[in-house]
């Protein structure tokens, strides 16, 4: 009897492996119902190409894994050369600059990651069954890509808590950081989740929505078929505003939200705000399984609190009418925690080609893991929530 051969190659776009394949490993939990995020499916990341979010003149190269067992797909990752580190939200900059200073090049790099979007999910896809030996496919595959190609590194960003156990074990540079998201707790409405916060927070938390929602207008919660394509025209508006004020540029194209109307639009809450005839502000949401992903936020006049409704009120409403376990509300963002959301662990991976180099970024990250763990115990303990069910009441 032959042994059974895998083989791992890379792709240059996601045009070049069927959608079926991929998703067969990156949500094969969608054949009954939702993925438990839509950022690894064929459709975003194809969308990200497209529309030319990434690829040539952006410093997202794609370069695709994809892992076959006798002839047949097994796992795929999404895996770029990157020639800066912009759109990733783990930060690194600190040590480019450090390598570059001791005569190093580090970029390229690789980055086994989502484009732009700071959401926990798995990175290493594998088909049900494949788990193990998917995952040690795809690592290896990635770290040879690296170092045949003089690379000084290759990271893998939000990935899952397990996957960053593995990676450990073979070797990789574990790294922490640190997001705010609301948990469910049972909620069967907000006013159930304004119980469990102490008075003060409670209190606040009304008058906030209370000022939002008399800035003069109506709200919209928009999904599936009820998003029209005019709709995006405005939301773009909202979006360049934000996206040059944070990035310089934003990083998304305008053809990226034409190509989620056709392909992606029951994946998406949008909130949009109207007020004397024009929408003035709108959130873009993306719905898990199990989480609500908050992305953008953007708006042409400014209203007190509305980017605290849009974007985090109206998302625990959201999450709580669907049944839904989390809110995710992105990256960074200590006014979060007043509005309920809680500091929770993000992991990520790191291999480093230079053996002296690679020590000193693992010592760095020893000393930021102590003060990330610290960080997060010291929040939690100031969060809104009532410390015992007799206070404040």
């Amino acid at each position: 009897m032959s042994e059974a051969r895998i083989e791992v190659n890379v792709l240059g776009a996601l045009t070049e492996i069927d959608a079926d394949d991929w998703d067969a490993c990156a949500c094969p939990e969608a054949a009954n119902g939702r993925a438990m995020d839509p950022f690894t499916t064929h459709r975003f990341l194809s969308a990200l190409e497209q529309s030319g979010s990434v690829g040539p003149g952006t410093g997202w190269a794609p370069r695709h894994l994809v892992a076959m067992l006798d002839g047949v797909v097994i796992a795929v990752a999404p895996l770029y050369a990157k020639g800066h580190s912009q759109g990733e939200y783990v930060f690194d900059h600190s040590w480019a600059h450090a390598l570059e200073r001791a005569g190093g090049q580090y970029y390229p790099k690789l980055q086994l990651a989502v484009p732009f979007t700071p959401a926990t999910g798995r990175r290493f896809l594998t088909k049900p069954g494949h788990e193990e030996i998917g995952i040690s496919a795809l690592a290896q595959g990635a770290v040879q890509l690296a170092s045949e190609n003089s690379l000084s590194s290759l990271h893998i960003t939000f990935c899952t808590e397990e996957e960053a156990a593995v990676g450990k074990q073979i070797g990789l540079l574990h790294r922490i950081s640190e997001q705010f998201h609301w948990e469910n707790r049972g909620y069967t409405t907000f006013d159930a989740f304004l119980a469990d916060l102490s008075s003060r927070k409670r209190k606040n938390i009304r008058k906030e929505r209370a000022t939002a929602n008399d800035f003069g207008g109506k709200i919209y919660a928009l999904t599936g078929d009820e998003i029209e394509p005019e709709h995006w025209d405005e939301f773009w508006r909202f979006y360049q505003d934000t996206g040059t004020r944070k990035w310089g540029s934003p990083y998304l194209t305008r053809e990226f939200f034409d190509i989620a109307q056709d392909t992606m639009r029951d994946d998406i809450l949008l909130y949009l705000a109207e007020r004397d005839g024009r929408f003035i502000a709108g959130a873009l949401n993306f719905v898990g399984r199990e989480t609500l992903f908050g992305r953008y936020w953007g708006c042409v006049e400014d209203h007190a609190c509305l980017h605290f409704e849009l974007c985090y009120y109206r998302a625990i409403d959201f999450a709580i009418e669907q049944g839904l376990q989390r809110v995710e509300a992105g990256a960074q963002g200590q006014h979060k925690l007043a509005r309920g959301y809680l500091p929770n662990t993000c992991h990520s991976l790191h291999w480093i080609a230079d053996p002296g180099f690679r020590n000193a970024v693992e010592e760095f990250l020893k000393a930021e893991r102590a003060a990330v763990d610290e960080d997060i115990e010291i929040l939690t303990s100031y969060g809104p929530f009532r410390k015992s069910k007799e206070e404040d009441i």
